[in-house]
């Protein structure tokens, strides 16, 4: 196998960036995998928290043009990134899972209106978070089964983000992966946009993208940007 020549960051702090990123990936999945796509001076790499079912999205720009698409272990990926020095080894290739395989498309993304602000969709996850406590604590003692938890937690997560279409788990997907931190409303701006059945929910820290309809492994590999 080809060796693959370490990637340089455009600037440092998106090293450490990148590393934030794959520690809140593998909080949710110790053997997570991510797919990494570069072309010309920019990285996407994507992953998939299966607490959320959504695409997980974090862009950096690179001091050279480089030519890449692979999967690679999320974690192994993280041991080499180096935040001091603004760069990351990359590993050896794994086989990727199913996911990897259907990523949102490269193009075509039209916005979509009636996104609240980044503080209305933090207020909607937290309304959420302490709708799914109380109601998990209401539960009786007989009916105490993560069956009914997770009946709860779809019944909820599954509502839409006011009028816009998105799944509340895609703006707690958003939040608990750093993509919305507490700035204010003139440094965070976040936007929402459409692309055939995709949806991508994108702030400068990152994006999370879905399908609104099952998806079909037979579809062509894509990138985002």
């Amino acid at each position: 196998m080809t060796a693959i020549a370490p990637l340089h960051f455009a600037d440092p702090r998106e090293a450490a960036g990148l590393a934030a990123f794959l520690r809140r990936l593998l909080h949710y999945d110790r053997a997570a995998a991510v797919r990494l796509q570069a072309g010309g001076g920019a990285l996407a790499v994507f992953g998939r928290p299966p607490s959320f079912e959504v695409l997980a999205i974090r862009t950096a720009r690179l001091v050279d043009p480089v030519d890449l698409d692979v999967t690679v272990s999320a974690g192994e990926l993280l041991e080499g990134v180096e935040e001091s020095a603004g760069k990351a080894v990359v590993p050896g290739s794994v086989t990727g899972p199913p996911w990897a395989g259907v990523l949102p498309p490269r193009g075509g993304w039209e916005p979509v209106a009636g996104l609240p602000s980044a503080d209305g969709i933090r207020g909607a996850v937290a309304a959420a978070v302490t709708e799914f406590r109380a109601r998990d604590e209401a539960l009786p003692e007989e009916r105490r089964t993560r069956a009914e938890r997770d009946r709860i937690g779809r019944e909820i997560w599954s509502r839409t983000l006011a009028d816009t279409g998105l799944p509340l788990r895609a703006a707690h997907a958003a939040q608990s992966l750093g993509f919305l931190p507490r700035l204010p409303a003139e440094e965070l701006p976040v936007a929402l946009f459409a692309s055939g059945p995709w949806l991508r929910l994108r702030t400068p820290y990152g994006s999370i993208a879905l399908r609104t309809s099952p998806m079909s492994l037979s579809v062509a590999p894509g990138t985002a940007r």
